[in-house]
């Protein structure tokens, strides 16, 4: 691969800020890049109606990959009011940019690794110990990312209940109910991309040495569904029999994770519950504020923070980078630069271990700037 090419979307919040010490620190690491920035977010809803610009769209098709900031939602009467004055009452809705990114790209998958990194503190009395080469544990939640009940399919009121319940019987016992007392969402599920989540946790299980795959699902209860899921999990586990598969019901896992993670190295969901349960892994192993994550498609790849936009400490200079560090060089190394991917997590992992520049959600008292400054320092040592 020649130059990567790199659309930069810093969207809203402290989205702008941690995406800066992304970059800067990948650029000290030694990437070299075409960046191209493009609007995305809260800002563009307001000023165009469109919280994902056409333009943005043709910058995405038109790069390698993208490194995305976070943004912000909110209910429909808040997007509808925060509107300008030109476009109220035009009938436009909001919907969530991220969300059309990955159906627009076809991501997906998502990956987003839990680490326990040493001198991080966890609620855990006895959080994963470290491999014996000192490399920290890492619990990483493969998630179906663009179906589930993520695709959209919603509606309030319901206007027809007759029909659904003609469809779906069990629904009888709602249509008594006022059409603008109901809300309904579909839940989509695809043996295809069902297969590639899997096919990817299982491949990624035997190229790290994990014994086993935890499938998250509730098919005791959705059994459409989650009995599709399960059935194509048996599948593919039958084509790699060096890993074994762990069916789990998705709450029973929550109730194990917080007890012992250190067994669940590998975990693969669909998109709800696969968000549900990386954040619980986020919060064992020191936080949203280190938790990066990857999104891949066939041709295209998308690297964020797990956070949101914090839009309450946006401009005070005091949000916490690392996660978006981290999502960087998990980019990079899908760019095929494993070299800039490791340096950048040992400054990282050196920085935690440390402990003497901390952000704040860490413990510390150190700004955006000063936390990027110190790793940047430290690639500096690693580098040479």
């Amino acid at each position: 691969m020649g130059t990567p090419r790199i659309a930069y979307l810093p969207g809203d919040g402290i989205g702008p800020e941690v995406l800066a010490s992304a970059r800067t620190v990948l650029e000290s690491a030694g990437l070299e890049a075409e960046w191209t920035e493009a609007p995305v977010g809260w800002s563009s809803w307001i000023d165009e109606g469109d919280a994902l610009p056409a333009e943005t769209l043709r910058v995405l098709q038109s790069t390698d990959c993208c490194l995305f900031g976070a943004i912000t939602s909110k209910p429909a009467t808040d997007a509808e009011a925060e509107l300008s004055p030109h476009l109220k009452g035009t009938g436009l809705r909001y919907t969530s940019p991220i969300l059309r990114i990955r159906q627009a790209m076809g991501l997906a998958l998502n990956v987003r690794p839990a680490t326990f990194w040493s001198g991080v503190a966890s609620p855990l009395s006895a959080p994963p110990a470290a491999s014996a080469d000192g490399r920290p544990f890492a619990l990483t939640v493969f998630r179906e990312n663009t179906e589930d009940l993520y695709v959209g399919c919603e509606a309030h009121p319901v206007t027809d209940g007759a029909a659904v319940a003609t469809a779906f019987p069990t629904y009888g016992r709602f249509t008594g109910q006022a059409p603008d007392d109901i809300a309904a969402s579909l839940r989509v599920v695809t043996r295809q991309a069902t297969e590639r989540l899997l096919e990817s946790a299982f491949s990624f299980a035997e190229a790290n040495g994990h014994p086993t795959v935890t499938l998250a699902e509730k098919p005791n209860v959705l059994r459409a569904t989650g009995g599709l899921v399960l059935e194509v999990a048996r599948d593919v586990a039958a084509r790699h029999p060096s890993v074994r598969l762990v069916e789990q019901n998705v709450d029973s896992l929550c109730t194990e994770l917080v007890r012992r993670p250190g067994d669940f190295p590998v975990i693969a969901a669909t998109n709800l519950f696969g968000d549900i349960l990386s954040d619980l892994a986020a919060g064992l192993s020191g936080g949203l504020g280190l938790a990066p994550s990857g999104s891949y498609g066939d041709t295209y790849a998308l690297f964020e923070p797990v956070h949101g936009s914090a839009p309450d400490i946006a401009g005070r200079g005091i949000a916490d980078p690392l996660a978006a560090v981290l999502s960087g060089a998990m980019m990079a190394r899908h760019l095929g630069r494993d070299d800039i991917a490791d340096v950048v997590e040992r400054a990282v992992a050196g920085l935690l271990t440390d402990g003497r520049v901390l952000p704040r959600d860490l413990g510390g008292s150190a700004t955006t700037a000063a936390v990027t400054a110190a790793l940047v320092k430290r690639l500096q040592t690693l580098t040479v």
